[in-house]
């Protein structure tokens, strides 16, 4: 039995997931060659100090960015409008910004490798923060002026139409007739549509 729609095809997969997991598969054996490289120059008891030491650094950087995030969200709490004792917004500091790049670097510094040290150990540099904030700041006012408007509000209503089976209801009521629908008793706003 036909029913005339085609038969599903298989969604093309995205460069991304072709190319991250070779990319990290790439990225792991190139560290785990470079840590035999310098176990065998320097000695496996140098190689283990440096991976404590990575983690502790890091583990340190990692704590220090969080309690910088933490105070800075604080304070714009506390500047809120309509708060007890609350100042006029300002601008925020010059040391506010690159907590994400810092927490990175952390993290950076505790995964296991010479790569990624030195990764992390740049990103503690905060010329290169601020350069790398940048170019980010540029790229996603770059996407978000292509994206176009009303984007955030059609992707939301995408997401209602979906049905908990997986299934998508499209459509829209033309009235025959040509006449105007008119009050209904039940035109109250209605509750999100739930799975």
């Amino acid at each position: 039995m036909t029913t005339g729609t085609p038969p599903p095809t298989a969604p093309r997969r995205s460069r991304a997931r072709t190319f991250v997991p070779l990319a990290i598969a790439a990225w792991a054996v190139l560290e785990i060659w470079l840590l035999t490289v310098v176990a065998e120059t320097a000695g496996g008891f140098t190689v283990l100090l440096l991976l404590v030491a990575g983690i502790v650094l890091g583990a340190a950087v990692m704590k220090r960015a969080g309690r910088r995030a933490f105070r800075n969200l604080t304070e714009t709490l506390q500047q809120m409008p309509g708060q007890p004792g609350a100042a006029p917004p300002q601008a925020a500091p010059s040391g506010s910004k690159g907590n994400g790049f810092l927490m990175l670097a952390g993290l950076l510094l505790m995964i296991p490798g010479v790569v990624s040290d030195v990764a992390g150990l740049l990103l503690l540099a905060p010329p290169v923060r601020s350069m790398l904030g940048r170019y980010t700041e540029r790229s996603l006012e770059r996407r978000m002026r292509a994206a176009g408007p009303g984007s955030l509000s059609d992707a939301f209503q995408q997401a209602r139409i979906h049905r908990p089976d997986g299934k998508i209801v499209q459509g829209e009521v033309i009235r025959q007739d040509g006449t105007q629908p008119g009050p209904r008793p039940d035109d109250a706003p209605r509750p999100p549509l739930t799975p």
